[in-house]
């Protein structure tokens, strides 16, 4: 079949009509159109899906003025659905469904993948606290202010106060254990499993009220008065929330507060994204509000559920935006190939969030519920 005097394979036609449901056109002449450099591309994406979209677009075969606006037109329109689920996808979803993907061992695949990479440049493009997680617009458009409001919400929905002994799962690189300790003087514990933002956590949070350890969350022995997760129970897995749930409950004083912030799914599913898993985040799903609700069953009741995600979109432009300013700092050490990856995965995820295909939840819970009710903070 032929487009005018130019030859139009089976594959260009199906992507090209697949690609209409969301308004997108090839090689058109709007921000968010594709521009195709490898004819090759076709048949890539639809044998290997997601996968051979993002994979593709490392390698230089296509681009997108405004790669955004292009995945949220895509998302928006549901296009995943409308593919065919490849044999590679088939045997990872067989494979999560088999084997508990998130255990021990393999928890720390995404540590040492991700999380230990250069803390030089997680700095490039992140705020002073150093928050990989979602921003707080409200009443700013700067990133390091919107981090911080995020960081003093969640504070003020613990409750916190300065005889608290808090527990942050997840540490990261210690920015709510330095933020909580510096602000509400309150004592954090702090855990990780990455030996990069350990050592980063320690040196960064010195000479305050903060102890940060290497733990896997499933050896928490001690009591804690607050506990909160900030962006990490996307690397636990369905087999393991309730598990999870369980350690929170039984390190939770009895009139303690638990806030959750998280990425999550409209909808339960076993695994993520082939394209993220194998290139952002090993090992790595997002739950759902059902996975969550049945995980904490029993054990919590859920005091507040805050969606924040539209928040989301502006944070990930931010470390795009951020990222591309100081990248010459980091072209020696990291391919051209890298860079592409990670503003693939910023911008397709600020479409995603866009969208509202991807949502972020912070919710709190307690053992026993609030006599007289929680009143959140907004």
């Amino acid at each position: 079949m032929s487009d005018g005097n130019r030859s139009v394979s089976a594959s260009e036609r199906a992507i090209a009509e697949l690609l209409a449901h969301a308004d997108v056109r090839l090689n058109g002449d709007r921000p968010w159109d594709m521009t195709v450099h490898r004819p090759e591309l076709y048949s890539r994406v639809l044998a290997s899906g997601s996968l051979g979209l993002g994979e593709a677009y490392m390698d230089g075969w296509w681009d997108c003025p405004d790669l955004e606006g292009f995945f949220f037109r895509v998302l928006r329109a549901n296009l995943p659905s409308k593919i065919k689920p490849t044999w590679n996808g088939f045997f990872a979803l067989l494979q999560s469904k088999l084997f508990n993907m998130q255990n021990r061992r393999r928890a720390r695949k995404v540590a040492e993948e991700h999380y230990d990479l250069d803390n030089d440049f997680y700095m490039a493009f992140l705020d002073p606290y150093n928050q990989y997680t979602c921003g707080y617009f409200k009443d700013t458009e700067d990133l390091n202010e919107a981090q911080e409001k995020k960081l003093d919400m969640i504070c003020r929905k613990l409750q916190l106060k300065s005889a608290d002994k808090v527990l942050d799962i997840g540490c990261g690189w210690g920015g709510f254990s330095k933020f909580a300790a510096q602000h509400y003087g309150c004592h954090v514990t702090g855990i990780t499993i990455s030996d990069e933002q350990l050592a980063f956590a320690r040196d960064y949070c010195k000479g305050l009220p903060v102890t940060i350890e290497r733990r896997d969350y499933r050896d928490v022995k001690d009591s804690f008065d607050k506990i909160v997760i900030v962006g990490m129970i996307e690397h636990v897995g369905y087999k393991n929330y309730r598990r999870i749930m369980e350690v929170v409950h039984r390190s939770l004083k009895d009139d303690g507060i638990f806030l959750l912030h998280t990425i999550g799914s409209n909808k339960s599913g076993t695994m993520g994204d082939p394209w993220l898993m194998k290139y952002i985040f090993p090992n790595s799903m997002l739950p759902s509000i059902k996975q969550l609700a049945e995980a904490s069953e029993r054990l919590f009741v859920m005091e507040d559920w805050h969606n924040i995600g539209a928040h989301y979109t502006k944070t990930l432009l931010a470390w795009n935006e951020n990222m591309m300013r100081n990248w010459q700092q980091f072209a020696q050490k990291y391919s051209d190939r890298f860079r592409r990856m990670f503003e693939y995965y910023f911008l397709c995820c600020a479409g995603g969030f866009h969208a509202r295909y991807l949502q972020l939840w912070q919710v709190v819970m307690t053992k026993h519920g609030i006599v007289g009710g929680y009143a959140a903070p907004r």
